[in-house]
């Protein structure tokens, strides 16, 4: 197995640029021994709702198409780009794996190698996800129980990405855990605080390398500090415009120094079922150990 796409996928603020981070981090190290990590070079992949990527790929000018289109056009050229790999590719989704009005998934079992699928505790997502939007966040809770929750939903100009339904945070999940797909999933709070282990375990799924020296290096390149470092001095290409900062904190558990008890409540009300999946919360609702710093 040497060419190919691997999803990188997550609901938005769970780790993903992390871990895309320590994908580039561990492929540069090993290629040209470097000790500095540059965040604005994370060419790990585009993302899959790239419009210039799915246009390169397929072949249409997709602003001739319908937007109800696009799925069908995007699992075929995923499809299509998988095949004809020479190489492995690591790519960014933020979108929910759903069945496609053709039939099928939005990404196939036979248009990848597989997909890593890094979940984070809903409290701390609301949080940031808050950030990230430039809401409140009692509004980013309301955001991550929509059923029908889209981003760039708004197609009315064109936008370097196309339409990618969410749904829920629950139903996200359970979209990608549930898919017929090669799949690791991981927990955030792992990465964090069992990390050689963990990223040892993403380096072998993926085909990186996995001995002990390369996977310390890697992290060391891509800790959260240096990334945050880095976002001041030169600031970071993928912050939104309405967020203060990319990498705010990054740390586990800060729901408990922000939320209010009516807000965890309504956030266990929304995604109980997927929290107790997950072992963020037990049968009587009770918090886990992974909750918390």
């Amino acid at each position: 197995m040497t060419s190919g796409i691997f999803w990188l996928a997550s609901y938005p603020k769970s780790g993903n640029t992390w871990l895309r981070s320590y994908i580039f981090a561990i492929q540069s190290n090993v290629a040209n021994h470097t000790d500095e990590l540059d965040i604005n070079q994370l060419s790990t992949g585009s993302i899959a709702s790239s419009r210039a990527w799915l246009a390169a790929g397929s072949g249409l000018e997709l602003n001739l198409h319908p937007a109800s289109d696009l799925e069908s056009y995007r699992a075929e050229t995923y499809r299509y780009l998988h095949n004809n790999l020479s190489t492995m590719a690591y790519h960014k989704i933020h979108d929910a794996n759903i069945n496609i009005a053709t039939g099928g998934l939005l990404c196939p079992a036979d248009a990848c190698l597989g997909a890593l699928y890094v979940v984070r505790n809903p409290f701390d997502v609301a949080i940031s996800f808050a950030n990230h939007l430039g809401v409140s966040i009692d509004e980013s809770i309301e955001i991550m129980a929509k059923a029908d929750y889209s981003l760039a939903k708004k197609q009315h100009k064109l936008t370097s990405q196309v339409k990618q339904y969410m749904g829920s945070w629950g139903e996200h999940v359970n979209s990608w855990l549930d898919s017929e797909l090669p799949l690791l999933w991981v927990r955030y709070e792992d990465m964090q605080q069992d990390a050689l282990h963990c990223f040892t375990a993403i380096s072998e799924f993926l085909h990186l390398p996995m001995d002990e020296a390369s996977v310390l290096k890697a992290l060391e390149l891509c800790h959260f500090d240096k990334l945050s470092t880095q976002e001041k001095q030169y600031g970071f290409v993928e912050k939104p415009i309405k967020s203060k900062a990319f990498f705010r904190k990054g740390k586990v558990g800060d729901w408990t120094e922000v939320l209010t008890p009516q807000q965890v409540d309504q956030i266990i009300n929304d995604h109980y079922e997927s929290m107790l999946r997950l072992g963020y919360i037990d049968t009587n609702r009770e918090l886990t150990a992974l909750c918390f710093p």
